[in-house]
C-alpha cells in the first residue's frame, strides 16, 4: 500500500475545536456576560478570518484585534459584528479603524479630541473603551482621575459612544501571586465609579488565564485569546482546563539515510552519530517557523513514535535520528506539533523546550506554512 503523502509544511487547524473552546469559555461567564474572542496576529497564527467565524459560532459576541489594519481586513472579507481595536493608533490608523466600523481604546483627552473629526463623518457613532492601567505598565493611564475625565469627554461627545472600560492583567497566569488581586481591586473601584453615572458601560478585564482562574474578574465581558485556540494559558496541559488544541504542525520524511559513527547532520556538525543509525530528513525549518533553538532539543512523531530531532535546524530542513533499525520510509507523514497514533506533542512541550510561551510558537509559524482549515 502506498504511503500517505502530506505537504512539506502544513498547519492543520480544527475549527470545530475553536468553536468548542469558545463554547466552553462562554459557559464560564455569568448570564448576560459576553465573550470577546481575540483574533489578533492572524488568530495567533491559526488564521484570523476562519477562527473568527468559528468563535462567533461558538458563542463569542465580540472580536478583538491589535491593529486597525486587522479590523479592516476582517471587514473586507465580509465579517460583521462588533470588533474592538485594542492597540495604539496613529492618526492614519484612526481613519482606518473608523472606516472599518471598529471600536477603539482611549486613555487621554488628547486622543478623544483627535478622534472627533473622524467620528463626525462616520456612518455611525464610534464606540470608545477607556483604559485604566492598573499594573500592566503598558497602554492606558495609571491615574483613575484622568481615566474618569476621558470617560466624561467621550460621554459628552455627540459622535462618540462610551461603550466600555477596560484594563489588562499582567500576572493572571501566575496562580497565587499578589499583583493580580491588587489589579482586580483597583479596577473594581474604577468600574463602580464609572457605572454609578454610566450603568450601561461594558467593563472587561479578563484574559484567558483570568477567565479560567477567577470569576470575580469576569465583569460584563471576558477577552480570551490563547484559550480559544486550545492553548493552556498556564503553560500546562490544555485538557486540565477542558480545552482542545486546534493546531497541528506537519511535514513528511523526504529522505532516509544510513549514518555510521562520526557522520554528522546539519550546519556546524552539532550532532554526530555515536553508533550506526538511520537519519530522516524533513523539508521544514526555521523558514517555516521551526525555531533554530530546537537544535538537538525536540522530538518528532513518525509512525506514531517519537524520534529526537538531531543536528542544526536549518531554514528548510531538519533531521531526526530513527535508530539502528527502522521501518520509516520516505513520504511518511511527520508531526512536529499534534497527535499521531497514541502519541501527542503539545505546543506547550515545544514552548517549554524553547523557554517561551505556547502562543509565541504558533504566532511564529510563517506564511510558507500552508493553513489547512477544517470544520467550523
Amino acid at each position: 500500500m502506498p504511503l500517505e503523502v502530506v505537504e512539506r509544511a502544513v498547519a492543520r487547524v480544527d475549527l470545530d475545536a475553536v468553536r468548542r473552546n469558545c463554547a466552553r469559555l462562554r459557559s464560564l461567564v455569568p448570564a448576560g456576560g459576553k465573550l470577546c474572542a481575540v483574533v489578533k496576529a492572524d488568530g495567533y497564527g491559526h488564521g484570523a478570518l476562519p477562527c473568527a467565524r468559528a468563535a462567533l459560532r461558538g458563542g463569542a459576541e465580540w472580536l478583538a484585534v491589535a491593529a486597525a489594519g486587522e479590523a479592516a481586513d476582517l471587514r473586507a472579507q465580509g465579517l460583521e459584528g462588533r470588533i474592538l481595536v485594542m492597540g495604539a493608533l496613529t492618526t492614519e490608523e484612526i481613519g482606518v479603524a473608523v472606516e472599518a466600523r471598529a471600536d477603539v481604546v482611549a486613555w487621554s483627552e488628547r486622543f478623544v479630541a483627535e478622534l472627533e473629526p473622524f467620528a463626525a463623518s462616520a456612518v455611525q457613532p464610534v464606540g470608545v473603551h477607556v483604559k485604566l492601567d492598573t499594573g500592566m505598565g503598558r497602554l492606558g493611564t495609571k491615574d483613575p482621575s484622568e481615566a474618569r475625565a476621558v470617560v466624561d469627554a467621550v460621554a459628552q461627545s455627540e459622535r462618540l459612544e462610551l461603550t466600555g472600560v477596560l484594563t489588562h492583567f499582567a500576572t493572571a497566569d501566575e496562580r497565587g501571586d499578589d499583583h493580580f488581586p491588587a489589579q482586580l481591586a483597583a479596577f473594581e473601584r474604577f468600574v463602580a465609579d464609572v457605572k454609578a453615572s454610566h450603568p450601561g458601560v461594558i467593563a472587561h478585564a479578563a484574559n484567558s488565564a483570568a477567565t479560567l482562574r477567577e470569576p470575580a474578574a469576569h465583569f460584563d465581558m471576558v477577552r480570551c485569546g490563547v484559550a480559544i485556540y486550545g492553548l493552556d494559558p498556564f503553560g500546562g496541559d490544555p485538557a486540565d482546563s477542558q480545552l482542545e488544541p486546534a493546531l497541528s504542525l506537519e511535514s513528511y520524511v523526504a529522505e532516509v539515510k544510513r549514518f555510521e559513527p562520526g557522520d554528522s547532520a546539519g550546519y556546524g556538525r552539532r550532532w554526530r552519530a555515536e553508533r550506526p543509525t538511520w537519519v530522516g530528513v524533513l523539508p521544514i525549518g526555521y523558514g517555516d517557523g521551526v525555531r533554530r533553538a530546537l537544535t538537538n532539543n525536540a522530538e518528532v512523531l513518525v509512525g506514531g513514535r517519537r524520534y529526537p530531532l538531531v543536528g542544526t535546524v536549518s531554514m528548510d530542513n531538519v533531521t531526526i535520528d530513527l535508530g539502528p533499525e527502522t521501518d520509516v520510509r520516505p513520504r511518511q507523514p511527520a508531526v512536529l506539533i499534534g497527535r499521531q497514533g497514541d502519541e501527542t506533542i503539545l505546543c506547550e512541550e515545544v514552548a517549554e523546550r524553547l523557554q517561551t510561551i505556547n502562543y509565541e510558537v504558533t504566532c511564529g509559524l510563517l506564511p510558507r506554512v500552508w493553513r489547512d482549515h477544517r470544520g467550523g
